[in-house]
């Protein structure tokens, strides 16, 4: 799947599970109820205005939250009947939009006193839910704004604004579609909630499965094996799951123990997970809840997103397979023994029908069809394919099972063409066949589990969209947004590189605590329009500010991803995340390059493609970005081929350094380094310290 879940796991939260009492089958009902909801409206058996979807999306949020949090922190009867009654008003609230749906249109603007009252709850409850579930920092900062829309008056210019009064405030944060149910929570409520679904149906399937075996197969007998097993697992993995921190508490509890096995110290074996795990944000084809965002704000195709991300992707892999490869060759770590390693072949033979929603919703989203209808196209045949397949096995032979699989083919296909009521009779038929089945049963079972996992995955995603919609709002009624754009491109007028290091600076600091589709959402209200006045192009200026809020969480001190990472690995988060930003360099390298030549990304326009032509200006950028980020490799590991001296790491981090300034002859110098490099490592190099020896087997690998 596709969404960001980072503020699921923090470094002091509790797991949200269900529990095994009264209480939590009641809540598992409701997050069954939640995604079906969800699912019906996404496919249009329930047609509702998109201001009402959104209200009642909120409100499942809330119902469901509020109380499973609690419940797991397990604080008592006071608190669980508090929790209860913020759920209640979460509820509430939703139920009062619905109502009261054509007359808030009516009166908006002019809100009575009852719609004053649920306005405040809508705020308070949203604010509520966002501390209990992700932690103080975005619901604090979230309140700073909303504080600035009450007494920013009062500030000395140009920081201050006209004043607005209360019912002003609240009839636009809490009514209509600029505040909390603004395009971050139509996102939620639509993208976001299918691709979580999609994602859980594939992970109880066995996808998680197939994606560490092909992994294990393709590279585990290599040098650093396990190591580059975690890089590729974890690419794979964000393929269906675009959450840093939930990849790493995934593949995380097999690949970390299986890097320390091999000799890779704990701290680098965390930042090796955790700098995998955020990657899968920014992998296509399917990447992270942010693309899907983006692709809304700016209002290009979601394909328009994935070509921008593609060259960058391909490089931050690469960089962090060859800093792996490199501290296996400075530490003599070898690979696993090929004898006991899973066939990658047989693994996608045996599984290959996992793959086939995942190739569907590819190319669906590349033929032009809405993420809405690809999503939804995608959970209808993981479905039909996770209740067939328990059929299908009991089936008598081959020719019986073939003729099974073609009509739910047929099935399948009748979704074009008729839309989902073609694939819900089909699913429908096939529930009640598994019903009656033993195994048929379990394949139920593992389908409403998907469902309510589905709900309980997009609580964070959810109420951060929520939470965030305040500081969007308050952009958008303040103009808040002005002044720090004004800032940035005053200083950009004399230096765009300023303007692009205040920019990260800013990401990082607000990805202190708080997941990226919120941090996205606030850098790229504020900088990126400053960063377009500046002459960058309009996506590379988002994906600019995409990138850092990703990188926030590898960036000390708060770096969520390696906290998460920590007890796993049996270190400190702190020293995980200093390890992190090591292997990560390509993070921090690739969009500084993409604003000064936007054919990194695939787009038009920069000096360089007007000087030399856009396909020449790919070929070259690609070529100086990979060796910018393979010399930083060099330096930061010390080893090339053998262990390096002080003078050719120097030598390699100034050839790296040059090769990512744009400016007048900097290209020049950075090559000159680049073949001084190569000439020392060549006649003067280090001492060769390499192994050969081959570990034993994963235990439940063969």
């Amino acid at each position: 799947m596709s969404a960001s879940t980072d503020a699921a796991v923090t470094p002091d939260s509790h797991e949200q599970r269900f529990p095994a009492t009264i209480e939590g089958r009641l809540l598992y009902g409701i997050a069954i109820v939640f995604s079906l909801f969800q699912i019906a409206t996404a496919a249009h058996l329930v047609d509702m205005p998109s201001q009402v979807v959104r209200a009642l999306h909120v409100g499942f949020l809330l119902l469901l939250g509020f109380p499973l949090v609690m419940a797991n922190l397990r604080q008592g009867a006071l608190f669980t009947a508090l929790a209860w009654l913020l759920a209640a008003l979460g509820v509430a609230v939703a139920a009062y939009q619905f109502i009261e749906y054509e007359d808030l249109i009516f009166r908006a603007g002019d809100l009575e006193p009852r719609d004053l009252y649920f306005g405040v709850v809508a705020i308070f409850t949203v604010f509520a839910a966002s501390w209990l579930i992700m932690g103080p920092a975005l619901p604090i900062i979230s309140g700073i704004f909303l504080a600035y829309c009450f007494f920013g008056q009062y500030l000395p210019a140009p920081l201050n604004h006209r004043g607005y009064d209360f019912a002003q405030v609240i009839d636009h944060m809490a009514y209509g579609t600029e505040g909390i149910y603004g395009v971050p929570t139509y996102v939620s409520s639509t993208y976001i909630f299918l691709f979580i679904l999609f994602g859980s149906f594939l992970e109880r399937a066995g996808m998680i499965k197939l994606f560490t075996d092909v992994s294990l197969g393709l590279v585990g007998h290599k040098r650093g094996g396990p190591a580059k097993v975690s890089v590729i697992s974890s690419g794979l993995m964000g393929t269906i799951s675009g959450s840093g921190v939930a990849n790493v508490v995934t593949t995380g509890q097999f690949t970390i123990p299986l890097m320390k096995r091999f000799g890779y110290r704990p701290a680098f074996a965390g930042g090796v997970e955790a700098t995998s795990s955020m990657g899968g944000q920014i992998m296509p084809p399917v990447m992270g809840a942010v693309a899907f965002i983006m692709a809304e704000t700016l209002g290009v195709e979601y394909a328009e997103i994935v070509k921008a991300a593609l060259i960058p992707a391909i490089l931050y892999f690469a960089s962090v397979f060859w800093m792996v490869h490199l501290e296996a060759g400075k530490r003599g770590l070898m690979g696993l023994d090929p004898a006991q390693l899973p066939s990658p072949l047989r693994a996608i033979r045996e599984q290959w029908y996992l793959l086939l929603p995942l190739i569907a919703l590819v190319w669906l989203l590349f033929s032009g069809y809405t993420p809405l209808f690809a999503g939804t196209a995608g959970l209808a045949l993981t479905m039909l394919l996770v209740l067939g397949s328990s059929i299908a096995l009991g089936l008598p032979n081959i020719v019986i099972r073939t003729i099974f699989w073609i009509g739910v083919g047929i099935a399948g296909a009748a979704f074009f063409r008729y839309g989902f009521n073609a694939v819900l009779i089909a699913i429908l038929i096939l529930i009640a066949w598994n019903a009656v089945t033993s195994g048929g049963r379990q394949a139920l079972k593992l389908s409403v589990d998907s469902l309510a996992d589905g709900a309980k995955t997009a609580l964070p995603v959810g109420i951060a969209c929520a939470v965030v919609g305040i500081i969007v709002g308050t952009m958008t009624l303040t103009g808040a947004a002005n002044t720090f754009g004004q800032f940035v491109v005053a200083v950009g007028a004399h230096s765009l590189f300023l303007s692009l290091v205040l920019t990260m600076i800013t990401c990082i600091v607000l990805g202190m605590g708080i997941p990226t589709i919120p941090n996205y959402i606030i850098t790229s209200s504020i900088a990126g329009p400053a960063l377009l006045e500046l002459g960058v192009p309009l996506i590379v200026s988002h994906m600019f500010v995409f990138y850092f809020g990703i990188l926030a969480d590898l960036t000390p001190p708060v770096a969520l991803a390696c906290f998460a990472a920590a007890p796993i690995a049996k270190e400190s988060g702190l020293r995980i995340s200093l390890e992190a930003v090591k292997v990560a360099a390509a993070g921090f390298v690739i969009p500084f390059m993409a604003v000064y030549t936007p054919a990194l990304m695939l787009q038009d326009g920069g000096a360089l493609a007007n000087a030399i032509g856009y396909p020449l200006a790919v070929i070259y950028i690609v070529i100086k970005a990979g060796l910018s980020i393979g010399l930083w490799g060099v330096a930061v590991i010390g080893y090339f081929n053998a262990p390096l001296p002080v003078l050719h790491r120097i030598v390699a981090v100034m050839a790296a350094f040059f090769l990512v300034a744009a400016m007048p002859i900097t290209d020049e110098i950075g090559f000159a380094l680049v073949f001084l490099f190569g000439f020392l490592a060549w006649k003067f190099p280090g001492r060769d310290g390499v192994r050969t020896e081959t570990g034993p087997p994963p235990t439940g690998v063969a």
